[in-house]
């Protein structure tokens, strides 16, 4: 199978059966996503999900959340995961935003990297989400995903595996191929024992193959 083939079923999979992905991360407004992509750092969006709800009412803004401090914010965000660096990302972030930005969360990568919190990943699942770039954010579903996959060779770093999906991804459909892999790394590809029975995609899947043949 060559590469074409495996992204143009992979591709035409996931259109027939998950047209229109979305985050499970819940929000109504930019600001939001960035505290809630913050707080999904090694946590579960179920876990961010419970916590954001009060978190926004308290702080329903960036600029109510600038005039916080760090404890403050600790104190609704604390059965999170790392709530200490999480608040003090959170605290940053605000106060950047308004400074810098006016409140209005950039759609560039590089502006979005400048807010304390925010690296590659999460800039470019922001820029995406929100405005829709076509941008691809790896995190270990994604990367472990496309490595079993075979949609990546030889990637031994989330940048690396960017840039591969990015060359072979139509533009169009990159921010939903984001939520693809991620959804599927999930609820079906799972990290200690894939569920490949029941995986739509195992037709062009390198890791069920080889499986397959040792047993």
């Amino acid at each position: 199978m060559t590469k074409k083939e495996r992204y143009d079923k992979f591709i035409a999979y996931f259109i027939k059966h998950m047209p229109e992905p979305e985050t499970e991360l819940q929000y109504k407004k930019p600001y939001e996503l960035i505290v809630a992509v913050i707080l999904s750092a090694q946590c579960t969006d179920k876990r961010v999900n419970m916590i954001t709800p009060a978190l926004f009412k308290k702080y329903p803004d960036s600029k109510s959340m600038a005039k916080s401090s760090q404890e403050e914010i600790f104190e609704y965000i604390k059965t999170c995961s790392y709530p200490n660096n999480k608040a003090k990302h959170l605290a940053g972030m605000a106060k950047t935003l308004e400074d810098k930005f006016g409140g209005i969360v950039p759609s560039d990568i590089t502006e979005l990297q400048q807010l304390p919190g925010v690296r590659r990943k999460s800039a470019n699942v922001i820029a995406s989400v929100v405005y829709n770039k076509p941008f691809i954010a790896v995190d270990t579903h994604v990367f472990r995903v496309a490595a079993r996959t075979g949609l990546v060779t030889n990637a031994k770093t989330p940048l690396e595996t960017e840039k591969q999906l990015t060359k072979n991804i139509p533009v169009k459909l990159r921010p939903k191929a984001h939520h693809w892999l991620i959804l599927h790394g999930r609820y079906v590809c799972l990290a200690r024992k894939p569920k490949c029975t029941e995986c739509g995609i195992k037709e062009i899947c390198k890791y069920y193959n080889m499986c397959n043949i040792k047993n």
